[in-house]
């Protein structure tokens, strides 16, 4: 597996990362425990050394899992997790919103620590950020927490740039981790060249839209119950008539070179700043091999210039959430 280090001064790791949360959360049908961990071992076999969690993930469920799964491989690979919603620190209610005091970070640290079965947690994510908490006394809060060794780096989540420099100014972020894909690219006009300049490496989520971009989900597919992909207005029936017109063009592509929509929709990602660090989601290790056969995938500058054309051509229809989940998802 090749790798790329994330951002100027952030750690070595995967090209291609993996993003555990489907395996405990938010997908519907959920893997069993010990399938499970035979998949996350499998994939550390496989060269994956950059795994992403969150405390609210289950909630506490899936770093439970991760702690558990890659235990024996604990210093060999990175693992990175996040604070930030309202959730008992106890119980793991949702108790609504957002929630960056000082005192809630470190109780969500001491929690993640223990179920992530580790003395200091690679990358810690501002999973949302908090508008009633000044994101300096975040970054300070953080600041303080790796001086006394139990967090190596930070990162944000979903945050823009003018909240990235002020953070960036008080502790350097390692990573900005928000949604980017071929159909999802808000991030191009003023964050990406925000991290690139501040030296931060960059993580896409739902680098494969939820899976859309695979060509796996057309407008007669079932969405299983307990999927929160049934709330998303893109994929309402109609609109996934009419996206598929993305993954026409991806696997138009695909075709000249032998590889599948979801290779060239990873590749493409790849292909935009050495920095980029994607990490698809997948609960089998089928789906798992062809993502990372992305990562062997050299696009050309007709094949990039191509699907750049194509797809600024090609409408999207349907926000990425509705406006209740834009401003609380952690998905």
């Amino acid at each position: 597996m090749r790798t790329r280090r994330l951002g100027r001064e952030g750690p070595e790791v995967s090209a291609l990362g993996l993003g555990a949360m489907g395996l405990s959360h938010a997908y519907g049908v959920k893997p069993a425990r010990e399938d499970a961990i035979a998949f996350l071992r499998g994939a550390v076999e496989r060269g994956v050394s950059f795994f992403d969690t969150a405390e609210v993930y289950g909630p506490f469920t899936n770093e439970e899992l991760i702690g558990e799964a890659l235990a024996p491989f604990m210093g060999q690979v990175t693992v990175a997790t996040k604070f930030g919603f309202n959730l008992d620190p106890d119980t793991g209610k949702d108790l609504g919103g957002v929630d960056s005091r000082p005192e809630r970070i470190r109780r969500a640290v001491e929690g993640s620590l223990r179920r992530l079965r580790v003395g200091r947690i690679d990358l810690l994510y501002q999973h949302r950020v908090d508008p009633a908490v000044p994101i300096e006394e975040v970054a300070g809060t953080v600041s303080d927490l790796m001086a006394e060794g139990k967090v190596a780096r930070w990162g944000m989540s979903e945050a823009g740039v003018a909240t990235i420099r002020r953070a960036h100014a008080v502790l350097p972020v390692t990573a900005l981790q928000s949604e980017y894909s071929i159909w999802t690219r808000g991030v191009e006009a003023e964050v990406l060249p925000t991290v690139e300049e501040l030296g931060i490496g960059f993580v896409p989520y739902s680098p494969l839209g939820r899976g859309f971009l695979t060509g796996a989900i057309d407008e007669t597919t079932e969405i299983a119950k307990g999927d929160f992909r049934a709330q998303l207005p893109r994929f309402a029936p109609g609109a996934r008539a009419a996206n598929r017109a993305l993954v026409d063009l991806l696997a138009r592509v695909g075709a000249r070179h032998g590889t599948t929509p979801a290779q060239v929709a990873l590749a493409w990602l790849l292909a935009q700043r050495p920095w980029i660090v994607p990490i698809p989601g997948t609960t089998k290790l089928s789906r798992l091999e062809e993502n990372l056969g992305a990562a062997e995938l050299e696009l050309t500058p007709e094949d990039l210039g191509e699907i750049r054309a194509a797809a600024e051509a090609i409408p999207v229809e349907g926000e990425r959430y509705t406006e209740a989940l834009e401003r609380m998802s952690g998905l």
